[in-house]
């Protein structure tokens, strides 16, 4: 007589059990996932479970031999996925999409900035493979195979899909609509698992895909609406104050604004900036809006006042799409337009992108001397990078639109000792501690090219614009940095965490303190306001920042959002003056302009929809800039 199927330990049965509690330990552990009631911690409990009992199940379809290889390798793969994930929230506190995979290219240069993330617990994650292999081996009589009848098969997938559309249905309940949050993928992941993500994120990859070859000029109507009634204005008193001059605009790598004005054991972290914005206009309200793509979203909002995508980055998935970006604008302006980066020109997908923004001349890797005496970390050292910089600019035909990209302050935050200007904070966080030193460095580095310009005669002829790229400490970081700051990171003190330098120094202009809300979608706008060039052509989500009309607002890529009152976050409304949560309705009114230009951004990247603004402007025979 055959043994009950259900009363043995069968092979799918140990497999997709020990995959399941792997997975939801890994939740609890490795990603901060918020819950707030029991129903929430249900649905994380059970969310994999339907898809491992998929997965391994088609291997009740097979012979004893074939099974055993399908559930080891299946079992392998799985586990690399989620340990892939548990690597990449480390640092960017996010979860994997098709198009970070996608920037393959990317990886010879990570070195150290991935081994800094692996540790030697990691080999947890993939315990389960082993004790498998080991039953397999050692203890075969545990395990049971037998081949299936259909009703034992259609048995198990009918559970297993029940399983599936009870989790959604708890889902739909506690967050409607779940799946149009495709930029927040902590509520995905906490709602339908990692692996159902996945699989959504595969559907959303091919979807997108598609959208160009179905877009046509008639979407952009709506989109070309929305930007004509929100565009501000120029500030008359600022409007073309800088024309004529060179722009020099600094990408400064992972600089967070709460550095600004602060100290570490006593000592100044940013002493020239802090000077220096004495001298400057210095907006203190100021976000990064980056997603994925880090330092090339940041690129990318800068240059063509679009929002970068939710998944991937920009420079990768769409390069070549059309775009009416800054370089591109000034080339029809009379200007020289060239990126610095003492890095390999490939790096971020930049060469080619920098051909759809219009650049001129990308000075990379090739134009510098460098030498293991003047690199450190991911390259080139900030002071030898802006000395040997110099030269390039001198050189430029004037006037030049010239973008510097910064790299010694970057995760992990690696400066040999005889570079250290300050010592690291102590705490027993490796990477708080030392980011005060690279930030240090970076803020020396600023100070000589600085006196460099003075001393070439290049300071009184250029405008000179600092931004924050990114955040440089992620939420992981959050103990080390509450200990720093002296308070508790709530979702209020987190969304503030991602407020970033801006510096903009004018010459001849006296240094004021802007409090203004904004982002660097609002930088492309404002410089070219600045230089007596109108946007009003231009399709930009942007604004001046200078605008006396201007409404205080930014919105980030996950959906938060922050006015002048009020900051938006993970579903709560905060009051800006205490911090702490207030009525939704306070904020309601700002949500559908968050959602409009996240949604109407994406559908112009996705659709390449500028290409039919460029044909339109084209036939119209008019210039998308006018001075």
């Amino acid at each position: 007589m055959k043994k009950n199927t259900w009363t043995k330990a069968s092979i799918v049965a140990i497999a997709t059990i020990l995959l399941w509690l792997k997975t939801y330990i890994a939740y609890k552990t490795s990603f901060d996932i918020k819950i707030e009631n029991w129903r929430q911690e249900l649905i994380l409990l059970i969310n994999p479970l339907s898809f491992l009992m998929i997965i391994l199940g088609i291997s009740m379809f097979m012979k004893e031999k074939a099974q055993k290889r399908y559930i080891l390798i299946t079992s392998f793969i799985v586990s690399a996925i989620l340990f892939a994930n548990v690597v990449f929230y480390r640092f960017f506190n996010d979860f994997l999409t098709i198009p970070v995979l996608f920037q393959t290219s990317n990886m010879s240069d990570l070195g150290s900035s991935v081994t800094e993330l692996i540790n030697i617990s990691d080999l947890f994650y993939f315990a389960d493979l082993l004790v498998l292999a080991l039953l397999l081996k050692f203890k075969p009589n545990v395990i049971e195979f037998r081949e299936y009848t259909k009703v034992d098969r259609r048995s198990f997938f009918l559970v297993a899909i029940a399983i599936a559309f009870f989790n959604l249905g708890m889902a739909e309940t506690e967050r409607p609509q779940l799946l149009t949050r495709t930029f927040d993928r902590e509520m995905l992941v906490k709602n339908i698992g990692t692996y159902n993500y996945h699989l959504y994120d595969a559907y959303l990859q091919s979807k997108s895909s598609a959208q160009r070859a179905m877009a046509d000029g008639s979407e952009l109507a709506d989109i070309d609406n929305y930007v004509r009634a929100n565009y501000l204005p120029p500030n008359d008193e600022m409007f073309g104050i800088a024309k004529g001059k060179n722009v020099i605009l600094i990408s400064m790598e992972s600089t967070q604004n709460f550095v600004i004005n602060q100290t570490v054991n006593g000592q100044e972290i940013t002493p020239f900036l802090n000077d220096f914005i004495k001298e400057s206009y210095y907006f203190n309200n100021f976000y990064h809006q980056t997603g994925q793509g880090k330092t090339s979203d940041s690129e990318f909002l800068v240059e063509n006042s679009l929002y970068p995508l939710s998944r991937g980055a920009v420079f990768f998935t769409h390069s070549g799409n059309e775009y009416t970006a800054t370089p591109e604008i000034l080339n029809e302006n009379g200007y020289f337009t060239a990126s610095l980066h003492a890095n390999n020109k490939s790096f971020w997908n930049r060469d080619i992108m920098y051909q759809s923004l219009g650049y001129e001349r990308f000075y990379s890797l090739p134009d510098y001397d460098v030498e293991k005496e003047n690199s450190v970390g991911w390259g080139m050292k900030d002071i030898e990078f802006f000395q040997q910089s110099v030269d390039h600019l001198k050189a430029m035909p004037k006037p030049f639109y010239s973008k510097f990209i910064t790299l010694t302050n970057h995760f992990p935050f690696e400066l040999n000792e005889e570079d250290r200007f300050i010592e690291p904070y102590t705490s027993n966080d490796k990477t708080v501690n030392n980011y005060f030193p690279t930030v240090r460095y970076q803020d020396e580095a600023l100070k000589l090219f600085i006196q460099k310009l003075k001393d070439e005669g290049l300071y009184e002829d250029s405008i000179i614009i600092l931004y924050g790229d990114h955040y440089g400490i992620s939420e992981n970081h959050n103990k080390a940095m509450s200990e720093y700051l002296g308070k508790d990171i709530t979702p209020f003190e987190s969304t503030q965490l991602q407020q970033v330098p801006l510096i903009v120094h004018i010459p001849g202009q006296e240094g004021k303190i802007m409090p203004t809300v904004g982002g660097q979608i609002d930088l492309k706008p404002t410089i070219l306001h600045l230089l007596g060039i109108d946007s009003k052509n231009n399709i930009d989500f942007g604004s001046d920042l200078f605008s006396k009309d201007r409404n205080d607002f930014a919105v980030l890529r996950d959906g938060s959002f922050i006015t002048k009152d009020y900051v938006f976050t993970r579903e709560t409304c905060y009051d800006k003056a205490t911090g702490e949560p207030t009525e939704k309705t306070a904020c309601e009114p700002y949500s559908d302009q968050a959602k409009n230009e996240l949604e109407y951004s994406d559908k112009i990247i996705y659709g390449d929809l500028l290409r039919f603004y460029e044909d339109e402007d084209k036939e119209n025979g008019s210039s998308k800039s006018n001075e």
